[in-house]
């Protein structure tokens, strides 16, 4: 259970299986449930379409208590796949990207900040965490260069 008193839903732990083990996904964006209980899965594909990703992330919505609907944050795995530069293949690795954008409310803000690391503890083997707040932050080029290193072609 979260900071916030959110749990993770098996069906998070069951389609990450399919994206680390069974590579059957190529991502998943996982969401709150209204009544901010349980963090559950919004989305999961197999397309390798980043900018689809990208803008399920940039499009997010989410209600306050209140029920006010404006931008919402999320949490997302991708499973990116980069050659290296150096030419001695490709590789693989499971990034972690806690979406909370600027212009979001801060409620929902919060609340995501505060379950994030529930649902991280039950998704093994992510290889980096990013933390983006603008749409600049996931742009493909900029996440390619943090997961490798700088070693990716």
């Amino acid at each position: 259970m979260s900071q916030s008193g959110a749990t993770v839903s098996q069906a998070c732990i069951t389609a990450y299986s399919e994206l680390k083990l069974g590579k059957t996904l190529k991502y998943i964006i996982f969401k709150l449930s209204d009544n901010y209980k349980e963090i559950e899965v919004e989305h999961s594909s197999d397309s390798k379409d980043y900018e689809e990703f990208r803008d399920l992330l940039i499009n997010a919505t989410s209600k306050n208590r209140a029920g006010t609907v404006g931008k919402g944050p999320r949490y997302a795995v991708y499973d990116f796949e980069y050659n290296l530069a150096s030419g001695e293949g490709s590789r693989s690795k499971i990034a972690f990207i806690a979406w909370s954008p600027d212009d979001a409310g801060i409620q929902p803000k919060m609340i995501y900040a505060s379950s994030k690391e529930a649902l991280k503890r039950s998704l093994n083997g992510i290889a980096t965490e990013l933390q983006a707040n603008d749409p600049d932050d996931i742009e493909y080029d900029t996440i390619i260069k943090v997961i490798s290193k700088g070693t990716a072609a």
